[in-house]
């Protein structure tokens, strides 16, 4: 076989290798964010999506492409969840064929290996298997593209036979990597990885090689900025800011780098959320594992020209991928935990390419008989891998599945018990449901979603007092909380209590003035306190924001009539048949406002049809006779 063929059919192999083993995630449906950034996301739905995800800061963060990605899979794929998962898959055995161009053109031994490491690796499940996750296997994606074009770029451009072609390698990357932002941010670090592969290929970095990343450079603070502005203003109802100070952070980032080596090495009992760990600033232990860490990448560093160059390209691409997750910067994820599988996604490569160079080192180096034995433990360790990914891919078949597995090994998580909740209750199990929600506001009263949930869960069981409990403890907690509010107003509203129900209403708009049924709601109160022009007005901009809606319509109508405006009344009237022509209310209403207003014969039309539509309706058959017989 030619070379090019060879290369062929090992590329193509580790596709199908890749594919094999995430075959449970592909019958997986969509799971906690899954959902709302993407199955029921108005924007992703929207004809006018792709111009506010790139031109607008709605989206709660900026990865415009992403976001594009998911508008075109959702007009592709609309909610079934199987072809989103699909491009999951494919994206990162992509990935993983240029993890492998580039260690080989880097010429790290065993390159090969490594990228079929980084396609099984289980740590690498929730990226894959979480549709929400394509920002990082599409981002992925561009900053490989861009790290293979830099270096063709460097190539070149050392050779005068091809340097005048070698800029257009260079644009080729700077564009992948401007890609590679688009789609998450997360791979700010590239243009200090470029560098570390100039270091890595001539053992020194030149002036003209600083010069050349400069633009990276650039990129990187522009996209970073921005980043940070999102995640301080745009990332969700949960604060991302934290208030730990310099100090805690200086200590956690000592110890995260520490955790997802154990990770990568040693990858057991992985879980969505993991256990957050107790940090001391004030306790000198706390900065241990920051010491060890500078203190192994200053021995290499040291070493550099011998034993410690493959140790510090290696951990030191491991770390300088994981800087913007180290604890410095602010994260919506923080509220859950300190780490996450899927943060160290671009990162591993940099662990699994020094395991696997070491291991074909050994090979190397060890006579036949030995070296047979070094090739069959790792074709062990490779079908382990590959089970583990397997059997990990499984968990992520559904929501119950994923999260019951992550309570039993992190029994602590109440976002994990949350989403249970919101799981049950979405397949009628209620009661569990509101044992998963007490759960979670016992692990952590001040959850105000989850007391939220809880209270709309316990009136569904029909214990309607201890639901606005928790609702109330909701909007405490969450003054901005609109729905809390709203659920109080129409539950105390249901209780004859008011003016408290009309405070409620009232709150919840100045929160969300576009929320129609809030108006409406606001509306049946004000009628019942016999403020009618008010009513009226809440329900006109109830219309505005949902111009078909019938019962808005009848609600208007209703109000109108009282305040004598019989004519207005009756449009309205008119108007909720036209969109609901069996609605019987307004039937009813506009034959006693048109009885009123002396139109008769079309009074009597209206009450022969509320009687078609419900025979035993006394009131209209006596009105009805009372005009057949006067006429």
């Amino acid at each position: 076989m030619n070379p090019r063929g060879k290369q062929f059919g090992l590329a193509a192999a580790l596709a199908l290798l890749t594919v094999v083993a995430y075959v449970p995630t592909m019958g997986g449906g969509f799971i906690w964010d899954d959902r709302t950034l993407i199955a029921e996301n108005e924007m992703v739905r929207a004809s006018d999506g792709l111009h506010r995800f790139w031109l607008t800061t709605e989206a709660p963060d900026y990865y415009p492409l992403t976001w594009s990605l998911w508008w075109l899979e959702w007009r592709l794929w609309g909610n079934h969840p199987e072809g989103y998962h699909v491009v999951s898959v494919l994206l990162h055995a992509a990935s993983a064929i240029l993890v492998w161009i580039i260690l080989r053109r880097l010429e790290i031994p065993g390159a090969w290996v490594a990228g079929l490491v980084f396609a099984i690796h289980p740590v690498n499940v929730a990226t894959v298997a979480l549709i929400s996750e394509q920002k990082n296997t599409l981002s992925m994606l561009f900053y490989a593209v861009a790290v293979l074009l830099y270096l063709r770029f460097d190539e070149d451009g050392r050779r005068p036979a091809t340097r005048s072609r070698s800029w257009l390698w260079y644009g080729g990357s700077l564009v992948a990597f401007l890609l590679a932002l688009f789609g998450k941010t997360a791979v700010v670090m590239l243009p200090v990885v470029l560098l570390g592969c100039v270091w890595w290929r001539r053992r020194e970095v030149r002036w003209n090689d600083f010069l050349c990343t400069l633009p990276f450079f650039v990129l990187s603070l522009v996209f970073g900025l921005l980043t940070v502005w999102f995640q301080y203003n745009r990332a969700g109802a949960q604060p991302a800011i934290r208030t730990e100070n310099f100090a805690y952070r200086l200590a956690m980032a000592g110890c995260v780098p520490w955790v997802y080596l154990s990770k990568a090495v040693f990858p057991v009992d992985l879980t969505l959320i993991y256990p957050r760990w107790r940090i001391d600033p004030s306790h000198w232990i706390s900065y241990v594992p920051g010491v060890i860490l500078i203190t192994c990448l200053g021995l290499f560093w040291s070493k550099r020209g011998t034993w410690g160059r493959p140790l510090l390209f290696g951990l030191g691409y491991f770390v300088v991928m994981l800087f913007p997750v180290l604890g410095f910067f602010d994260q919506g994820f923080y509220n859950y935990s300190l780490v996450a599988d899927h943060w160290q996604y671009y990162s591993i490569v940099g662990i699994i390419a020094l395991v696997v160079a070491a291991g074909d080192g050994v090979r190397r180096r060890i006579g036949e008989q030995q070296r047979h034995f070094v090739v069959m433990s790792g074709l062990a360790v490779v079908v382990i891998l590959a089970v583990a990914t397997w059997d990990r891919g499984s968990v992520y078949a559904n929501g119950e599945t994923l999260w019951r597995d992550n309570l039993a090994k992190n029994p602590r998580a109440w976002v994990a018990y949350y989403n249970l909740g919101v799981v049950l209750g979405q397949t009628g199990r209620v009661p569990e449901a509101i044992s998963c929600y007490e759960e979670a506001v016992r692990i952590k009263p001040d959850y105000a979603q989850a007391h939220y949930n809880l209270g709309t869960s316990l009136l569904r069981v029909g214990r309607l007092g201890d639901a606005m409990v928790h609702w109330g403890e909701a909007a405490r907690l969450r003054p901005d909380f609109a729905e809390a509010h709203y659920n109080l107003g129409v539950a105390l509203m249901g209780l004859g209590r008011l003016p408290e129900a009309a405070e409620h209403l009232e709150q919840a708009l100045r929160i969300n003035p576009n929320y129609a049924e809030t108006h409406n709601s606001l509306g049946v109160v004000l009628m019942r306190l016999g403020r009618l022009p008010e009513a009226v007005e809440q329900w006109q901009q109830a219309l505005r924001l949902r111009p078909n809606s019938a019962e808005f319509h009848n609600n208007l109508a209703i109000a109108l009539f009282r305040l004598g405006r019989v004519s207005e009344a009756i449009e309205h009237y008119e108007q909720a048949l036209r969109i609901n022509p069996d609605y019987l209310e307004a039937h009813f209403n506009l034959a006693v406002a048109l009885e009123q207003a002396g139109r008769t014969q079309e009074a009597i039309g209206q009450y022969e049809q509320v009687l078609r539509i419900r025979p035993d309706y006394s009131q209209a058959r006596d009105k009805l006779a009372r005009l057949q017989a006067v006429r």
